[in-house]
C-alpha cells in the first residue's frame, strides 16, 4: 500500500496554483514529489514543476467512499487507471467515477501546460512515458467497461513496439468504440488480428500532430 503524502509534501501539494498545478517548494520536497508520482518537472526553462494527474487527484481531496459494512476495503494509493484483467480491481461506483473524471481533467491541463502550442487534442510527454496508463485512463475516462480477472473488457498492454500499445476487447462493436475514444483523445490506431487466434486487436500511439 502507497503511502499518503506527508504533512510537509500535502502543504505543497495544497499550495499549487488552482489552474497550472504549478508547484513551489524546497528542491527537495519537489524531487519527493516528482519521485512518487504527484508531480513532474518541466523539460524546458525554467523547469518548473508541476502536479501531474494523481497529483491533481490528492489535490482535489478525492477519496473513496465509505465500504459497505461486512465487505473488504477497496485499496487505497496512487491512482492507477483500469488497465483491464487487474486481479484485485478497484471497487466501481461514483467514487471511483469521482477519481477518474479528475484524473483525466489534471491530464488535460497537464497536456495544455506541456505541449508547446499548449494543445490539449494531442498526448504530452508524460503519457509518451507511460503508454499504458495514458491509454487506460482515456478508455476508463470515457466510460468503456475495463476487463476485470476473468470477464470480458478492454485490456490495455505494452508491445515491443515503440510508443505503441495492444488494446483487446473480445466484443467487435466495442473494440471500435475503444478505437474511437483513442482518436478522439488524440492517439493513431490501427486495427490488427492475431495471426493464431484470428482475434483482432488494436495498436495505438500518441499522435504527434
Amino acid at each position: 500500500m502507497t503511502r499518503p503524502p506527508s504533512a510537509a509534501q500535502r502543504r505543497v501539494i495544497d499550495a499549487a496554483d488552482p489552474v497550472t498545478g504549478r508547484l513551489r517548494g524546497t528542491e527537495a520536497q519537489l524531487a519527493a514529489l516528482v519521485k512518487r508520482g504527484l508531480a513532474f518537472r518541466h523539460p524546458r526553462p525554467p523547469h518548473d514543476h508541476f502536479l501531474t494527474p494523481e497529483g491533481h487527484r490528492v489535490r482535489q481531496g478525492i477519496t473513496r467512499a465509505p465500504e459497505p459494512a461486512g465487505e473488504a476495503p477497496a485499496a487505497t494509493g496512487v491512482f492507477a487507471a483500469r488497465a483491464g484483467g487487474e486481479a484485485d480491481p478497484p471497487r466501481s461506483g461514483p467514487a471511483r467515477r469521482r477519481e477518474v473524471h479528475s484524473a483525466w481533467q489534471g491530464l488535460l491541463e497537464l497536456r495544455r501546460m506541456t505541449n508547446r502550442d499548449g494543445a490539449v487534442d494531442r498526448p504530452c510527454g508524460w503519457e509518451r512515458t507511460h503508454l499504458v496508463q495514458a491509454a487506460a485512463l482515456a478508455l476508463e475516462a470515457a466510460g468503456h467497461q475495463p476487463a476485470g480477472p476473468d470477464d470480458g473488457g478492454y485490456r490495455v498492454r505494452e508491445t515491443p513496439q515503440p510508443e505503441a500499445v495492444a488494446v483487446h476487447e473480445p466484443d467487435g462493436e466495442a473494440l471500435r468504440a475503444c478505437a474511437a475514444t483513442l482518436e478522439g483523445a488524440g492517439w493513431q490506431v490501427s486495427e490488427h488480428r492475431e495471426p493464431r487466434t484470428g482475434s483482432r486487436y488494436l495498436l495505438a500511439s500518441p499522435r504527434r500532430a
